[in-house]
């Protein structure tokens, strides 16, 4: 998801250390908010380094494949994307604790974008109200240059997650599954999580910034009270929970947190998102990287690659539900 706003700061330059790079985010916040991860990441800038995280919580998920059903669709992102992976994500990666411990627990993934979005630009173009503002129903999403989308993207990374939270005992709902012709609409992807009453919902995407510019970033919604948006409860345990997401990510995946937003906190605060601010359940968007960078594309066309980071992703709202 590509983005310009009050959020957007310039890029910031890159540091070239022989050693270990260590990021050290110690921001206690008092009241409920917990506090922030230290991460310790080792790497250069080879294409997403090799770093690791010390999580606020121990806990973690399996790394199993998708079912059969989506199985060929990740296969065939390969084929189609930028850069294929040669590897196939790993089968032997540990097992979680408490298999079946999210039993009653209720999940939604947003798949940012539709993969035919780009067929209904009228549609998706049409306003709807955010709370704030009116905004536009949804947009086509951004690409690798070579032509990897990121609905296709999201849709594979919300079907590992899926077989990843189901085999724990989660109901897991999509706000979509390549299932419509377009959307839904940023205030329906907003209104299926309420509606589910989840306990979590994570909204998948890739940004689309300038090359150079490299990492993920957590989006987490700042406090609003307008119209028919009021964040106001959901403002801390979204924290919680996009503060366990980062923090695994960066375990799982080796992937720095943003240079370019964020402050290399890899948390961001913004309250024009309908998403966000139509939530009444604990809600974040995760940018899983800048597909317009060739080190940033290259990981997120890599099968491999998106197994772990839809185990990261996993693994911090298991954190999240476990407390």
């Amino acid at each position: 998801m590509s983005y310009v706003g009050p959020d957007f700061d310039p890029p910031q330059p890159r540091r070239f250390r022989r050693g270990p790079l260590t990021v050290a985010l110690a921001a206690l916040v008092p009241g409920a908010l917990a506090g922030w991860l230290v991460y310790h990441a080792v790497g250069d800038d080879s294409g997403g380094g090799s770093g690791r995280a010390v999580p606020g919580s121990s806990s973690s998920a399996p790394g199993s494949a998708s079912p059969s059903a989506h199985a060929s669709a990740s296969t065939a992102d390969d084929a189609k994307g930028g850069t294929p992976s040669t590897s196939a994500p790993s089968s032997s990666a540990p097992a979680a604790s408490g298999s079946g411990s999210l039993k009653g627990k209720v999940i939604v993934i947003d798949p940012g974008h539709n993969p035919s979005n780009f067929q209904h630009t009228s549609e998706i173009n049409r306003k709807v109200n955010i709370g704030t503002n009116w905004k536009e129903c949804d947009t086509t999403g951004t690409s690798t240059n070579a032509g990897y989308t990121e609905a296709r993207f999201t849709l594979d990374v919300a079907h590992r997650m899926r077989a990843i939270l189901e085999k724990q005992g989660a109901t897991v709902k999509l706000t979509q599954d390549g299932d419509r012709a377009f959307g839904p609409c940023v205030d329906e992807r907003a209104r299926i999580g309420n509606t589910a009453h989840a306990d979590a919902v994570v909204s998948i995407h890739a940004d689309g910034s300038a090359a150079g510019n490299r990492g993920f970033h957590v989006i987490l919604p700042a406090s609003v009270h307008a119209h028919a948006a009021d964040t106001r409860p959901i403002v801390a345990p979204s924290r919680d929970l996009g503060e366990r997401i980062a923090g695994l990510f960066v375990r799982e995946t080796g992937s720095a947190p943003s240079n370019y937003v964020g402050d290399g906190t890899g948390l961001v605060v913004r309250k024009d998102l309908g998403g966000l601010n139509l939530s009444t359940v604990p809600k974040v968007f995760i940018e899983c990287g800048n597909m317009r960078d060739s080190k940033d594309a290259a990981l997120l066309t890599s099968s491999a690659w998106r197994e772990k980071a839809a185990r990261g992703i996993s693994e911090g709202i298991v954190g999240f539900l476990h407390g």
